[in-house]
């Protein structure tokens, strides 16, 4: 049936690459388009019934964060994973900020994309059929998480969060108290291990805390603990 596949646009001008990640996805029983310019993605995008689009930053005629701008300025509201360079943190930034709902760092594993395709899954899912067993409110002082509702709220305004740092949140918010270790959270999350698990685990960190605390100095609601998690 339709809704158990999803479809997808993959973005990327590295004619090779994109064929093989293709053939992957497909065997994999995913419906995939491949686009290879930034201005195609954007026209796909918009015309297309995509579940989730894959972004690479780097693309000629427009990049891929303009795009991703452009989507979400259009109110495009599809999970957007963006592809960046190892070595641009600021682009993994400002692709979070732009909306991106998580990214990959290149090169990466054909496991690590499936791992974070099957968390857009289960967030759409979870959206779609609201959850009845998470059918509960959790408060802590200004912050509400509504579970079955799927939203988080600051002040009784609704938080923007990606569908990463949702689950951070939710995962952070079942366990007040604890100190959760880095492997506990990179495994509830992308249900892997991976280095760059740990890296991206660290900005979705910082970009959650921006939106729910209100000065960097003085945690209220995620404290780290050196060493430990």
């Amino acid at each position: 049936p339709r809704e158990d596949v999803m479809k997808l646009l993959y973005a990327e001008d590295e004619r090779s690459l994109s064929e093989a990640v293709v053939d992957i996805l497909t065997y994999h029983k995913y419906i995939v388009d491949a686009v290879y310019n930034g201005e195609d993605a954007y026209d796909y995008a918009v015309s297309g019934d995509y579940d989730g689009i894959i972004l690479d930053i780097m693309m000629p005629k427009r990049d891929g964060i303009e795009v991703l701008s452009a989507l979400r300025n259009n109110r495009c509201k599809t999970p957007i994973l963006l592809l960046t360079a190892k070595t641009q943190v600021d682009d993994r930034i400002r692709g979070l900020d732009a909306g991106a709902d998580d990214y990959l760092t290149k090169p990466f594993s054909v496991e690590e994309l499936l791992a974070r395709l099957r968390v857009v899954q289960r967030r759409l899912a979870m959206i779609k059929n609201g959850s009845p067993a998470e059918a509960s409110v959790f408060v802590n002082g200004a912050l509400r998480i509504d579970y079955a509702a799927g939203c988080a709220y600051l002040d009784e305004e609704e938080l923007h969060l990606t569908p990463i740092e949702y689950k951070l949140l939710c995962l952070l918010s079942r366990n007040v108290g604890k100190v959760l270790t880095h492997t506990f959270i990179t495994q509830n999350i992308w249900g892997s291990n991976w280095e760059n698990d740990v890296a991206s685990l660290r900005v979705f960190m910082a970009t959650l805390r921006k939106k729910i605390e209100k000065g960097p100095d003085s945690p209220q609601y995620i404290q780290t603990h050196i060493g430990v998690g």
